[in-house]
């Protein structure tokens, strides 16, 4: 493994697959720095969602210990490819084949991230995600018990032109057919279908992406198209709809802790509409605030897309060359064009604000990334991390703690590393012969990079866990594990076995424990559990019902949420091929007890 300028980069790593002779890439760097001053160019799409992710971004990726030197060494690599040690991964569950866009490349059919072996693959460019639907049918479903039937009806400021079915879970279907009165299936220990959503939005022919969810107390909120409705989490029931003059084009992945986001809107309704206006709303009253627009900085200001993210009380919208904060609460600006030539393209928010920039080089086909952690509302560095050349930075796994997924484009490599909190590298993921498959929603962007959203992985103090592609063969055919690796030594600690036939993904830490989502298969509803941070066989919290395994196992791009005891599926993109078929696609199922 080579060794990257001033300093020795830690085995391990994902990438492209290599010629043996040669050494392995590593993680992107070169020491960090002190704080300011950033260092001298500038500027990606996500995979399919839950259950059939796409392939991640090269396919598979070599590893650090064989491959050529990347920028530590070895070469980071994201969801669709991270630096070096992993290779990239396709989606673990497989059904819709990733979607391709100009400009993205694309994984290769039943790839997946090898950390240290990567095929040449190509970097997934599904974009077809960001939840949130605006309308929506639902369906309030009772216990299946018998002489319990649920109530349901239109809830108040609902849209009277939406044609919302109600399953009454009597067994006459509502208007649907009679097998879809949901819980008429359920068996003892299984939980209920709480309620179902179909779409009643009139989309455009290429359908919709979908924004969210967001929970705020009781609800759930997503945006979609041209409206942001918040519905009851109980019972599905639509508490308030917030209009939108046109299209929803970007959003954070999670709003403030008092329930403020701010949302992208496009400035009008054409093919050439910028996504310039800002939208602050209410997640608990459904109320719009205060309105913005992203002022152009320059002739290379490209606001065909925009990307946001909330750290405290600030949002900021990023893009190629140019990004600008502001206050969430009132949407005063707060700063703009960063000091020195490096400026950020991308941001991970949260409990830090972690900047993704580009700065100019001397070729223009010579790539130039680095990572700063910035006052949330003076923009100033806290420190800054140079990654090597061509390395670019590709998803934010966890902010706290800081683990990184980084792609070389050029060498087909991904890695993943870790930073301490005063910006130096902590460890290399080393990722062995594993090929790995976390899965990043977040919408296709062009000119910019959505840093967050990420499921299968999940991080806690000292130890970071994510999910491989399930085997292909023999008699653990479909299923995967979880490895947990740590951060200190990169090194993997344990790996916990899903149960046969099952693919298992993290999807954040829960007590202590691993928050794990059991996919569903063609007999058995999907399941929540957790993994022990020692590992071990995952424990159940909530089955859901095998007669429902179809629907669960429907939802395009879908986005998984557990909060508060019930488990949200929701559509990640809304499309057909006409609009009868565009009404009666499930946007939203929840399960609990």
């Amino acid at each position: 493994m080579s060794q990257p300028p001033g300093q020795q980069p830690p085995q391990g790593g994902f990438g492209a697959p290599q010629d043996p002779e040669q050494g392995v890439p590593g993680p992107p760097a070169q020491p960090p720095q002190a704080p300011p001053s950033p260092p001298p160019g500038y500027g990606y799409p996500q995979g399919p969602g839950p259950y059939n992710p796409g392939p991640g971004p090269y396919g598979q990726q070599p590893g650090p210990y064989n491959s050529p030197p990347g920028p530590y060494g070895q070469q980071p690599g994201p969801y669709n490819s991270p630096p070096g040690p992993y290779g990239q991964q396709p989606g673990p569950y497989g059904g819709y084949p990733p979607q391709q866009f100009p400009g993205a490349p694309v994984p290769p059919p039943g790839g997946g991230r090898n950390f240290f072996r990567s095929t040449p693959g190509i970097v997934t460019a599904a974009a077809v995600a960001l939840l949130l639907i605006g309308g929506g049918a639902w369906f309030a479903l009772g216990s299946g018990d018998g002489d319990a039937k649920p109530t349901a009806g239109r809830s108040e400021g609902a849209d009277p032109n939406a044609s919302e079915s109600v399953d009454q879970g009597d067994g006459t279907g509502g208007g649907r057919e009679e097998q879809d009165d949901l819980n008429a299936g359920r068996e003892d220990g299984e939980s209920k279908v709480l309620w179902l959503q179909t779409n009643d939005v009139d989309l455009p022919r290429n359908g919709s992406d979908v924004y969210g969810p967001w929970f705020v107390g009781d609800t759930v909120v997503k945006a979609m198209y041209r409206q942001v409705v918040g519905y009851s989490a109980v019972d599905g029931r639509k508490k308030w709809t917030l209009p939108l003059p046109a299209e929803v084009c970007s959003a954070p992945a999670a709003p403030t802790a008092d329930g403020k986001i701010v949302i992208g809107v496009k400035d009008g309704t054409t093919d050439k509409s910028l996504c310039n206006q800002l939208q602050m709303v209410d997640l608990t009253t459904g109320k719009g605030g205060w309105k913005k627009e992203v002022v152009e900085s320059g002739v290379f200001d490209i606001l065909t897309d925009i990307t946001l993210a909330i750290s405290g009380d600030t949002v900021t919208a990023a893009r190629t060359g140019n990004s600008n904060a502001y206050r969430v609460s009132d949407g005063k600006d707060l700063f703009a064009k960063l000091p020195g030539e490096c400026q950020p393209y991308a941001f991970a928010g949260g409990a830090r604000l972690i900047a993704a920039e580009n700065c100019p080089t001397a070729d223009y086909e010579t790539t130039q990334n680095q990572i700063q952690e910035l006052d949330p509302v003076s923009g100033a560095a806290r420190w800054t991390y140079k990654l090597a050349k061509d390395w670019e930075v590709d998803k934010v796994y966890s902010v706290d703690p800081l683990v990184i997924s980084a792609k070389n484009d050029d060498e087909k490599s991904w890695s993943v590393f870790a930073l301490n909190a005063n910006g130096t590298l902590r460890s290399e993921i080393a990722g062995g012969k594993d090929k790995f498959a976390p899965r990043c929603g977040g919408g296709f962007v062009v000119f910019g990079s959505n840093l967050e959203g990420c499921v299968g992985v999940a991080a806690d103090a000292g130890t970071f866990y994510m999910s491989t592609e399930p085997d292909t063969s023999g008699t653990a055919a479909r299923t995967n594990e979880v490895i947990a690796f740590s951060l200190d030594t990169g090194k993997a600690k344990w790996r916990a076995k899903a149960p046969a036939g099952r693919q298992m993904t993290p999807l954040r830490m829960e007590g202590g424990k691993v928050l794990v989502y059991l996919d569903p298969t063609y007999d058995k509803g999907g399941a929540v559990a957790t993994v022990a941070a020692t590992g071990g066989a995952p424990t159940t919290l909530q089955r859901h019902p095998a007669s429902t395994a179809q629907i669960e196992n429907s939802f395009y791009s879908a986005k998984l949420a557990y909060v508060d005891g019930r488990f949200f599926v929701t559509s990640g993109r809304v499309s057909a091929s006409n609009d009868e078929e565009e009404m009666k696609k499930s946007t939203m199922m929840a399960f609990g007890e």
